[in-house]
């Protein structure tokens, strides 16, 4: 017998309330902290070697995003949006309008970047991190 469960939410279905943090892994946070410090405009909120790992994190509204340097860290292998895994982190910005200040800030920061591309679903801007993680801009559609 087959049963569909319940919609989320019902019937004591436990629900997801949004994305809670997002943690990358680094090659040296002293070179990433303050690029991450210069780019979202805020400090870390917590500073903490775990023995295992430091990790640095910082406060994005009601997320959190961690950068982890581990002493015995791998090689890094380069990006490949093909190779399952993470295919990029996305900052949500206000509006479309939005997205051409901040490509003069990263200019003005020196950051390379991709133009403002525009789909169905928003609008974003692309870019690395230092460790060549990528990274989006992105503001819904509409705005």
């Amino acid at each position: 017998m087959t049963t569909t469960p319940p919609a989320p939410g019902r019937g004591g279905t436990p629900t997801v309330q949004g994305l809670g943090h997002v943690a990358l892994t680094v090659r040296d946070l002293a070179v990433s902290v303050p690029w991450y410090q210069a780019l979202i405009g805020s400090e870390p909120v917590l500073d903490e070697d775990t023995g295992p790992f430091r990790h640095v994190v910082f406060a994005l509204g009601d997320a959190l995003l961690g950068l982890h340097q581990f002493p015995d860290a791998e090689a890094a292998v380069p990006h490949s949006a093909r190779r399952p895994g993470l295919d990029h982190v996305a900052f949500a910005v206000t509006d479309r309008d939005q997205l051409s200040a901040w490509a003069e800030r990263l200019d003005a920061m020196g950051i390379p970047h991709g133009d403002v591309v525009d789909a169905a679903y928003g609008s974003g801007i692309s870019v690395e991190d230092p460790d060549g993680i990528p990274l989006e801009l992105f503001a819904p559609p509409g705005g």
